[in-house]
């Protein structure tokens, strides 16, 4: 009940009057409905009789042709408002499950699984129109209707009407109640199952080549193979199950189209109804009862969208809460940057990730953090960034948490890591992401700067060639070269280069280290790297351990004092 008040209830109000048209345009196509049968029963009863004119049947003649275009148009036009209101309800909601996300984005890999948010995104959102197209809009106007047929039969019959006000609530209450009891565990482990295949999908997708590898393909095959198996054989039981329902109900509403037809020559009999009433009463069941079926099918799927809220809400449980944006000073083109004895321990480790870490960063130094994964340093970046808050101890950009600049962290930091996303669009737009601003001729320089002027203009359409899908055109080399220049052009006094040549060739790699460092001359350069090429152009390396600095120095003093950093550096260069 809570996640149907944070979650749909909003939205109902918000949207309060596009969902009260579309429940009244539903109930005006049930009562056209109704009246086109009734008036048809008429009409084909009157006819039968051979009135002496056409003019005694014209009235029946011209409601029937009314309420059967009344009736289409109001089922359109139900159907375009509601959708309608639907979809801005579903497009909220993912504008709602993306800034839910967004400021997570340094986290995702760690909080969530892969199947899981494509499961939510693709799956989950999605569904919740449901809630409105296929159970709320139902469960109304099959309620209506139930009302309204008794209301309406008591004023021929009150005794008859209870009669049938029992046989319909077998219809409206009491199969969606045993729907709802007899599916709710299938439908919950339904769910489970298919967020179960978007992750072993999505895990094997990501690593399929560690698969192939592995030599584990075929088992991956028989796993994948199994949980559809068994998704299907419970897609089969609950398809057993509403057609079983489906059989028993239309079983059911015949039994009533009978009665009501008993009924109605009864009451014809004595006398309470004309004998040209007979078939409109009796026709008159058929979209009543086409109205009320729908309603076990709505109430069964509510299991569902709980599931679906619930992985909703599971996700937005990690939102950050908002911090109290303190004062700042004017920006500085020159900022310290200031680590004092800090610590942090990762919810549910018992070790530290970063233990009593203490240094200091003028502006323009060169440092480069070494050491093995799991060393701690991506952990001291994201605390730079202002993304996690130290346990112990302080971290300052120009005298200020990270954290107290939000959005603004990024005017002093820039980063580049070892697959920088670019997009399908042109070599300029993508540039233009570090400063929508800029002019061409500072695009052009930047461009120049990387090294890349010559090969741009070489292309036939120079930086308005289209890159593709994450920059596939170009090579692993060149997409860097062109993510460091949207760095440039985003002219950040501080750029973390985080593994930025991972994946490339000795020559290649050595060529873009050096363009980095000639571009980055004047900045603050943060090299996170586990390979040694260009550290001796670093002012201070940096060799993590356990979340502790092993030891630190210049190139050349750890050349002289340290054996185990001359090892790894021989070794780096294949001299050992």
């Amino acid at each position: 009940m809570n996640l149907f008040r944070t979650y749909i209830a909003p939205y109902l109000k918000q949207y309060k009057w596009l969902m009260g048209v579309t429940i009244f345009l539903g109930i005006l196509t049930a009562l056209t409905a109704s009246m086109l049968t009734f008036t048809s029963g008429y009409l084909i009863t009157r006819a039968a009789e051979r009135p002496e004119t056409i003019l005694l049947i014209y009235v029946p003649i011209v409601g029937v042709r009314t309420f059967g275009i009344s009736r289409a148009v109001s089922r359109y036009v139900e159907r375009l408002v509601g959708h309608n209101a639907v979809l801005k309800i579903l497009s909220d909601m993912r504008v709602k499950l993306y800034g839910i996300l967004e400021p997570q984005a340094l986290f995702i890999r760690s909080r969530f699984q892969t199947g899981d948010l494509l499961g939510t995104l693709a799956d989950d959102i999605e569904h919740l129109q449901d809630v409105y197209i296929r159970t709320i809009f139902p469960t109304i106007i099959a309620l209506f209707l139930f009302v309204y047929s008794i209301i309406v039969l008591a004023l021929f019959d009150w005794v008859f009407a209870l009669f049938m006000a029992l046989c319909l609530s077998i219809i409206v209450f009491v199969y969606p109640l045993l729907s709802l009891f007899f599916l709710k565990k299938r439908q919950i482990e339904h769910k489970e199952k298919r967020s179960r295949l978007y992750q072993t999908f999505t895990d094997a997708l990501f690593g399929l080549s560690d698969w192939i590898i592995s030599g584990k393909k075929e088992r991956f095959i028989k796993q994948f193979a199994s949980e559809s198996k068994e998704s299907h054989s419970l897609d089969k039981k609950i398809a057993f199950w509403n057609q079983a329902r489906t059989f028993q109900l239309q079983v059911l509403s015949g039994i009533i189209l009978i009665i009501v037809g008993v009924w109605a020559g009864s009451a014809a009999q004595a006398g309470d109804i004309m004998p040209t009433y007979i078939a409109a009463f009796t026709l008159v069941t058929l979209p009543i009862l086409e109205g009320m079926l729908p309603l076990s099918h709505a109430i069964e799927r509510i299991p569902a969208y709980q599931e679906s809220l619930q992985r909703i809400e599971h996700i937005r449980k990690f939102v950050p809460e908002k911090k109290v944006r303190t004062e700042k000073g004017e920006f500085s083109s020159h900022p310290e940057i200031e680590f004092h004895d800090v610590s942090y321990r990762y919810e549910g480790e018992n070790k530290d990730a970063l233990h009593h870490i203490s240094l200091s960063i003028p502006h323009g130094q060169k440092i480069a953090l070494l050491g093995k994964s799991g060393a701690g340093k991506s952990t001291l970046l994201q605390l730079l960034l202002g993304a996690l808050s130290p346990k112990n101890g302080t971290v300052h950009i120009h005298g200020q948490h990270p954290e107290s600049y939000e959005e603004d962290i990024y005017k002093y930091v820039g980063v580049l890591n070892q697959k920088p996303y670019l997009f399908a669009t042109t070599v300029a737009n993508n540039i233009l992401l570090g400063n929508k601003e800029a002019t061409a001729e500072e695009v052009a320089e930047v461009i120049k700067q990387v090294k890349l002027d010559h090969y741009i203009h070489s292309l036939p359409k120079g930086i308005h060639t289209q890159m593709e899908e994450t920059g596939q055109r170009f090579s692993g080399g060149e997409r860097q070269r062109i993510a460091l220049a949207r760095i440039l052009l985003k002219n950040t006094p501080i750029v973390v280069l985080d593994e930025p040549t991972v994946g490339l060739d000795p020559q290649t790699e050595a060529d873009l280290l050096e363009t980095m460092f000639t571009t980055l001359k004047d900045k603050t350069v943060i090299l996170i790297t586990h390979h040694l090429i260009g550290i001796e152009k670093m002012d201070q390396i940096l060799f993590l351990d356990k979340g502790q600095v092993a030891m630190s120095g210049t190139h050349d003093q750890l050349m002289e004092t340290s054996a185990r950093y001359r090892q790894l550096y021989l070794l780096d260069r294949g001299e050992e």
